[in-house]
């Protein structure tokens, strides 16, 4: 935590003007609770025998006693059931983002966090109750539009709530519980693959039900932001007493008028969606808001993420050791985020991307050559037990860098950049390219493995490469600037302040 943040039990405490109520810490972690319904379900399914041998038998993988004439690159021959089953979710997540762009910005932040979590609620009963095929995939899309709503709303909800100096940590709870989800995901398809009966499949996707729950109780708690508030026309003077509130003392009329201007503007918009593409004075918020959700998935993370259990069971480390490995994996996720969180307000942005790329970049080279010469291009061979530890250790440092990163990072930026009048399609944008770069990923990863082999690792090391050289020279701080004053950062930038004007409210916004 940044220094001179005082948490605020009772009444009123400063130290060096920073103030952080309990008040706000309460409402970010209930927000942030959307993380947690995402990374369950990333923790996935791909690995738990019983259900494949129900739904997906043509999806397991086929293990043959002379293991050293396997080729490791191709393990599944018909793999197709599997990835649809694991991508649908993200289809009807990019789809629901679009929807929940503007739910989001009529009916307020906590409203689509509400949708959120009763759509992924049925989503969960409704796969863990599956019957057949059709079924298990209603259920997903319906898991997805929940994900859809509560990442377009949580995201912003909390870089609206937070104060400007500790905004990346708070949201980087966000990330935090995705990273928690995926670890439980894993631990719960470990421990649920010990049941004997048929049943614990299912009670895995069961549990889902519980962060769904945990989220539905707490966003009927939650109030909205100042931001939506005055963006959906409530009274001025209810306003301020809530901004009042969120920062712990009386003194809020500087970011109280900077609400004000920000909703005048706002107001002024008649297309949010066309303004975003089309207006100049939006390109910088445009063009981040698209390639930084690009770059995210480009770094190879969910294929190591969905297919990690079928990896490193074709890698050698076994049925039990693969799960084992990915618990691993998922604990390093886990404290590698603890650390961004720790230093993203007070070292910044810029240089966990960059000191993130780099280590990324090295580990995915370290792994395409290690593999190379091991099981070279026909995909035989095999891995000592210290070979696979190391590659087990690259994999580590590898997500460790990605989840003090790219990882937080790439949900941070666009939701905390843009201007409030296009805050709302902003985010949907960033959320349905994500979403659909996901489902290229998860439908392409273990086709892209078998054709391109050991060069997959290669490829995407030079997409870290490419997007760590785009962050040096196209990514302004944004550390402890306010949300509403973010064009002053643009503005400054050697090469986005061409498109910022000096001021702002004289553009007409109806053009």
């Amino acid at each position: 935590m940044p220094r001179g943040v005082v948490v605020v039990v009772r009444g009123e405490r400063q130290n060096d003007g920073n103030i952080i109520t309990n008040f706000v810490l309460a409402n970010c972690v209930i927000a942030c609770l959307g993380g947690l319904i995402f990374g369950y379900d990333s923790g996935g399914a791909l690995s738990r025998e019983l259900f494949l041998k129900k739904f997906l038998p043509s999806a397991l993988l086929k293990h043959d006693d002379e293991g050293d004439h396997e080729n490791i690159y191709c393990k599944s021959e018909d793999h197709q059931p599997m990835v649809m089953f694991t991508s649908s979710l993200y289809l009807a997540a990019l789809v629901a983002s679009l929807v929940a762009s503007t739910v989001t910005r009529a009916c307020g932040r906590n409203m689509s966090m509400r949708i959120a979590s009763f759509m992924y609620l049925i989503g969960a009963i409704l796969t863990a109750a599956a019957l057949n095929i059709p079924m298990l995939i209603v259920g997903r899309i319906l898991l997805g539009i929940g994900i859809g709503f509560a990442i377009q709303s949580s995201l912003i909800y909390v870089s609206e709530m937070a104060p400007a100096y500790i905004r990346g940590a708070l949201n980087f709870g966000f990330q935090m519980n995705v990273t928690i989800g995926i670890l439980l995901g894993n631990f719960v398809n470990y421990g649920t693959g010990q049941i004997k009966g048929g049943w614990g499949s299912r009670l895995s996707l069961a549990l889902a039900v519980i962060p769904a729950v945990m989220l539905l109780v707490g966003s009927l708690f939650l109030p909205d932001t100042p931001n939506s508030m005055l963006d959906r026309g409530q009274p001025a003077d209810k306003v301020k007493k809530m901004l009042q509130k969120i920062r712990g003392t009386k003194n809020v009329e500087e970011e109280f008028q900077d609400l004000v201007y920000a909703s005048e503007a706002a107001k002024k918009v008649d297309s949010p969606w066309k303004q975003l593409l089309l207006h100049p004075r939006y390109r910088p918020h445009l063009v981040m808001c698209v390639l930084v959700p690009v770059f995210q998935q480009l770094t190879g993370i969910n294929a190591i993420t969905f297919y990690a259990p079928v990896l490193y069971k074709a890698l050698g480390f076994g049925q039990k050791a693969s799960l084992v490995s990915s618990a691993v994996t998922g604990v390093v996720n886990v404290v590698a985020t603890c650390v961004s969180v720790a230093g993203v307000d007070t070292f910044g942005r810029r240089p966990l991307f960059l000191q993130g790329g780099v280590q990324m970049f090295v580990c995915q080279v370290a792994v395409a050559t290690m593999v190379a010469i091991k099981f070279g291009v026909s995909g035989q061979g095999n891995l000592t037990q210290s070979e696979a530890d190391f590659l087990l250790i690259l994999i580590c440092f590898y997500v460790a860098a990605f989840a003090w990163s790219w990882g937080p990072l790439g949900w941070l930026i666009p939701s905390e950049m843009c201007p409030l009048e296009v805050r709302s399609a902003g985010q949907a944008l960033n959320v349905s390219i994500n979403m659909l770069f996901t489902f290229g990923i998860a439908q392409s990863s273990l086709a892209m493995f078998c054709h391109l082999k050991f060069g997959l690792f290669f490829l995407f090391a030079g997409f870290v490469a490419l997007m760590t050289i785009f962050i040096y020279y196209f990514l302004p701080e944004t550390k402890n600037v306010r949300i509403e004053d973010m064009d002053s950062v643009f503005r400054e930038h050697w090469f986005w302040g061409r498109y910022i004007p000096d001021e702002v409210h004289e553009l007409d916004m109806h053009d």
